[in-house]
């Protein structure tokens, strides 16, 4: 009876160590993920395309959809979308917040997040100010040890602050 009790205990405290192992390695990825969300919102900011070069997976049929429109590839998206922003607004501020890292499939190779996103500028050439809410989904693919953006789509409309209701 002690043999079969000292048994389960050690298969209690084995599964235990393997969920706990694999919870510690979730909040790796998980962190690995977030710090490439606010790498991206670096580089939007400063009209910087290393961050998206370094954490984007470059590869035939890539889009990346922002604004309503899409960029078809890597290059597309950082020549002609995040560099030329820097030149043509006063300033750009991205916000996400509320971030939602979720990972599928057995080897937790591929993950995808959600963030609430809040993005504020003004225009250059009209002096035209937006402030825009929305959300902003990141699709995610584990290569070689390194999680890799592999799509990214973001929808947004004019802020408008929740009216509170007088009770």
């Amino acid at each position: 009876m002690l043999k079969t009790i000292t048994t389960l205990l050690l298969i209690v405290l084995s599964f235990n160590t393997l969920a706990h192992g694999d919870e510690k390695h979730v909040n790796k990825d998980k962190q690995a993920i977030i710090d490439i969300i606010v790498g991206i919102k670096y580089g939007w900011e400063n009209g910087d395309g290393a961050p998206f070069r370094k954490t984007f997976l470059d590869f035939k049929g890539a889009r990346y959809v922002e604004g309503g429109g899409q960029n078809a590839g890597l290059d597309s998206l950082v020549t002609h979308h995040v560099e030329p922003e820097k030149e043509a607004l006063e300033y750009l501020k991205l916000n996400f917040s509320d971030i939602e890292v979720h990972f599928e499939g057995e080897k937790k190779s591929f993950a995808w997040a959600i963030a609430d996103t809040r993005v504020k500028g003004k225009v250059n050439k009209s002096g035209r100010e937006f402030d825009k809410s929305g959300y902003q989904t990141f699709l995610f693919r584990k290569i070689d040890g390194q999680w890799k953006v592999v799509h990214t789509h973001s929808s947004s409309r004019d802020y408008r602050p929740k009216k509170k209701h007088a009770h």
